[in-house]
């Protein structure tokens, strides 16, 4: 379980977040008196995470002295994009540093706690497997932050499928297991993670686990108002 490498997606311009982004990253927000990157980074970190990679785009200099701030000490590395790449391109971008194995992948607005623990540890059961793919799902009586009513997946088989209309309302929590090999084929260098999601899915490649515990996804301005008023 331990020993694992951990990218956190971070580039973002946090617009749904309006005016506290403006002159701040969406990932250093306070929820609780603290940051959401460090709430990541001390997350992982306390399951045995090895190596964390952060890409970054917008004010990246504030992350940059975040980083070199409080975890000088850790194996800590950051990815500047110039232009953004979008989720898959960012993750693709990263590779060299992720090493050849599996890894985890995490938004950096997901405010995991120790209720999650559980969650999170069964899924990393599946990090030092050959080659896997895994997502965590949350189902949305669970799910805060996430306002909406058609679903992101559900599970077919023990396998992932996008959902259709009359399937049970479940969302993506922020937080799977990819592996280097499905990005090979991948000519660009800017897309969506959801263009690998339906690689993996037409190969029936994708597996998925439901969430026990509540998941917090600061997507908005008003989430987070909610929160931390």
């Amino acid at each position: 379980m331990t020993n694992f490498n951990l990218m956190i997606l971070a580039a973002g311009y946090g617009k749904r977040m309006k005016n506290l982004t403006k002159f701040k990253p969406k990932p250093l927000l306070k929820i609780n008196n603290k940051e959401l990157l460090r709430n990541n980074i001390d997350f992982f970190l306390s399951l045995g995470c090895k190596k964390i990679v952060i890409n970054t785009h917008y004010l990246n200099e504030q992350i940059d002295n975040f980083i070199q701030n409080f975890y000088a000490d850790k194996n800590i590395q950051l990815t500047y994009e110039p232009t953004l790449l979008n989720t898959g391109g960012g993750i693709k971008n990263a590779l060299s540093l992720l090493e050849d194995k599996n890894f985890l992948v995490t938004n950096s607005d997901i405010f995991w706690n120790e209720e999650n623990i559980s969650d999170v540890k069964n899924l990393l059961k599946f990090i030092n497997q050959s080659e896997d793919y895994c997502l965590l799902l949350s189902d949305y009586k669970k799910s805060t932050g996430i306002e909406r009513s058609n679903g992101d997946f559900v599970i077919d088989n023990n396998y992932v499928r996008r959902w259709k209309k009359n399937d049970p309302i479940i969302f993506y929590s922020g937080l799977q297991i990819l592996n280097p090999k499905i990005f090979d084929k991948v000519d660009s260098n800017k897309f969506s993670i959801n263009l690998i999601w339906d690689e993996l899915i037409l190969k029936k490649k994708l597996k998925g686990k439901i969430m026990q515990s509540k998941l917090l996804h600061i997507g908005d301005i008003k989430t987070f108002n909610k929160i931390v008023t």
